[in-house]
Parts: structure tokens; sequence; C-alpha cells
């Protein structure tokens, strides 16, 4: 009688758990699904930028200088380990929870209570930032075309998330650094929201809620 009341104990919360990542699962199809901004249309001219994505992460990669945007004075060559970086023409963007862009600088490194910690909640936030030439457009980097009006305020958009004088960290490798953000991590407010929420903000069509990385490319 014991161990069944055990394993009942053990089950219920584990039970409410699975429900709790379904729903979870289901809301953010669900929002990824609905569109923000249906009317958008590319323009056949215009600033060509990048959404770049891998399992578990989406980006902004942007020409350094564009439609009077000039990313220069924020990806500077003296934060990188290597300056020659800085001579390419574009810089890749993302927003994320510091702990687990700086412990995890390969997949190896992703572990489930690092995982868990950023979805809990934390109001340590970095951006991510990468020199790096023009991308080939493919399915981890979709080339999204934007009026030079919609661009400033994507690049608006971004430039507000860093904290002002805050510090600077060393990258993953030669060409890319972390700077101090603003903005708080969750659940409900992922590495991909953030992205979504930049393209919304530019006014252009992408799911109403994006946690996850297909429901920011999956639009591209």
């Amino acid at each position: 009688m014991r161990n069944a009341r055990l394993s009942t104990l053990v089950a219920r919360p584990i039970g409410a758990a699975a429900l709790l990542c379904l729903a979870w699962l289901a809301a953010a199809f669900t929002g990824g699904a609905l569109p923000a901004n249906a009317g958008w249309r590319a323009p056949a001219q215009g600033v060509t930028i990048y959404v770049e994505s891998n399992p578990i992460h989406t980006g902004l990669v942007m020409p350094k200088v564009a439609a009077g945007v000039d990313w220069r004075g924020w990806a500077r060559p003296e934060d990188l380990a290597d300056p020659r970086y800085a001579r390419f023409d574009h810089v890749a963007i993302g927003w994320g929870q510091k702990d687990f862009y700086l412990g995890t600088p390969t997949w190896r490194e992703v572990k489930p209570r690092v995982i868990l910690a950023a979805l809990i909640g934390s109001d340590a936030t970095l951006m991510h930032v990468e020199h790096l030439p023009r991308p080939a457009p493919g399915p981890d980097e979709r080339p999204v075309t934007l009026t030079p009006a919609q661009y400033r305020r994507l690049a608006a958009f971004v430039m507000a998330s860093f904290r002002p004088g805050g510090r600077r960290y060393p990258g993953y490798g030669a060409g890319d650094a972390f700077y101090d953000a603003r903005g708080h991590y969750d659940a409900f407010r992922t590495c991909n929201s953030w992205t979504g929420d930049a393209l919304r903000h530019a006014g252009v069509r992408v799911g109403r809620w994006t946690p996850l990385p297909a429901t920011v490319a999956g639009w591209f």
C-alpha cells in the first residue's frame, strides 16, 4: 500500500507537468499560426535581411549599413577577439537568457537544468552580435525584404533591446561578442518571441506569439 501511495504521489506532479507542457505547446503553435500584420507583402525592392534559425534559437541578420541605419557603432571591432571579422558587411543579432547563452557554446553543453532555469524566468539577458558576410539563402537563413521605413523600425526595436552602459562579454569565437540587454526572459518571452516581436514591430507578417523557432521561420 505504501508503495502504491508513493507511486501516486510521484505520478501526479509528473502528469500535471506533462499536461502543462502539452498546453504550452498547443498555445505556442496556435499563436504562431495566427498572423499579425496579415496584409503585409514584401516589396519588390528594399533592404534584405535574413531570419536565421536552428533547432532552438532564431535571430536576425542585417546589413551593417542600409537605409540610414549603421550598426558599426553598436558592433565595434575592438569588442572582438579578432577585429578583422569586423570587415564583414553583415551582423547577426539575437536576444536570450544570459546563463543559457554563456553556458552553452556548443550543443553538447545544452543541459535540461539550464533550459528549465531560463524558462522559469530571468532578468539577466544578453544580446549576441556576430560579424559575418552576407549569408546565402537556405533553410537556416531565410531572406526577407523590407521597405526602408520597415527596416528602420526593425533596427530601432533591436537597438532598444541593448542595455545602455551595459557590459560586454567574450563571444564563442573570434568574430562575435555578447552585450547586456534589456528585458525579462521566461517561457512566454523566449529568444524566438523576441525575434517575432521585432518583425511585428517592423510591420512584417509573422505569428502573434512566436516562442519556438518554427513559429518564426515558418513564415518565410
